[in-house]
């Protein structure tokens, strides 16, 4: 499925479409790692992620798997893939593995990674952060990854998310703050008619 037909419909909840993609880093003494992503579309809450040595379709799957245990999703309410179409995700051992597990998988265009913008734009605001540091082994990368996906994902507010965090969204407590902020904002406001009121 292309992603220009996958669109027009946009995701309206959790867990309906998850992006994923791979970015690399260099460990000193040990070569290129590649970090494998999956970010839910609706909530860009960082569902899971792995450090690996390839960029395989295994690599692939193992982060696919590891996704499902902790969402909790089954074979009825399958997310769809979204990804671009590197050879891991256009590969036939991939292909296989999405058709075992009921899911639906979208490719970006080529030469299009606007697709996969929202976890395009989390690579660069995790880079900015993780790259400032030197790594002289994957342990120390994967430490540092998880102190970031932890201040990502439940410290960091995004403003498409009308200034909450993705965990708010993706576990639904965000509605609720939101609530509580508008009935705060009501009673500052009329706290300070009342005040005016009063010179």
């Amino acid at each position: 499925m292309s992603a220009s037909d996958s669109f027009h419909d946009k995701t309206t909840a959790v867990n309906q479409m998850w992006q994923t993609d791979f970015t690399y880093f260099k460990i000193f003494g040990w070569g290129w790692y590649y970090l494998s992503t999956i970010l839910d579309d609706y909530s860009r809450y960082i569902v899971t992620w792995k450090l690996c040595s390839t960029m395989r379709a295994e690599d692939v799957t193992n982060t696919i798997d590891a996704a499902i245990a902790f969402s909790g999703v089954n074979e009825k309410s399958m997310p769809r893939l979204l990804s671009d179409n590197g050879s891991c995700y256009i590969s036939h051992e991939l292909a296989d593995y999405i058709g075992e597990k009921n899911m639906k998988h979208i490719r970006g265009r080529p030469l299009h990674p606007q697709t996969q913008g929202k976890i395009e734009r989390y690579h660069r605001s995790m880079k900015n952060i993780v790259k400032l540091d030197n790594y002289f082994s994957p342990g120390q990368l994967e430490e540092k990854m998880k102190e970031f996906v932890q201040y990502y994902n439940y410290e960091r507010y995004h403003e498409s998310l009308k200034n909450v965090t993705p965990a708010e969204v993706y576990f639904g407590t965000a509605e609720r703050k939101l609530r509580k902020r508008k009935m705060t904002k009501n009673s500052t406001l009329k706290a300070r008619k009342k005040q005016y009121q009063n010179f």
